[in-house]
């Protein structure tokens, strides 16, 4: 599926809705939130700050979409192409970095 399905997907759940999408630092600030989520499973599993008995694990796929659907939020509200977006990210990459890293 293209960003622009998932954009759609989105714009269309949002626009069910009177209050439309929140302002580009609302946004950001639940990003931030998202993402503190995240982190807190990943260091629950893999660092040294352990769960208390009593805190369930969180799936980290569901984490990780809760990140993309609010970066999807953004880019909606700012009426951003994700697909343009991610194509001239990968064009740099594979320009900058065509030599930068050992190849299998």
């Amino acid at each position: 599926m293209s960003l622009a399905t998932y954009q759609k997907e989105v714009n269309d759940w949002v626009n069910q809705f009177r209050i439309k999408y929140f302002q580009p630092l609302e946004i950001l600030t639940r990003l931030v939130e998202e993402v503190g989520e995240l982190a807190r499973e990943l260091n629950h599993r893999f660092g040294s700050k352990k769960k208390k008995v009593n805190e369930k694990n969180k799936e980290i796929g569901d984490e990780i979409a809760d990140i993309i659907f609010t970066l999807i939020c953004l880019a909606n509200s700012l009426d951003i192409d994700l697909d343009k977006s991610f194509n001239k990210m990968m064009e740099k990459l594979n320009r900058r970095d065509r030599q930068r890293y050992e190849r299998k």
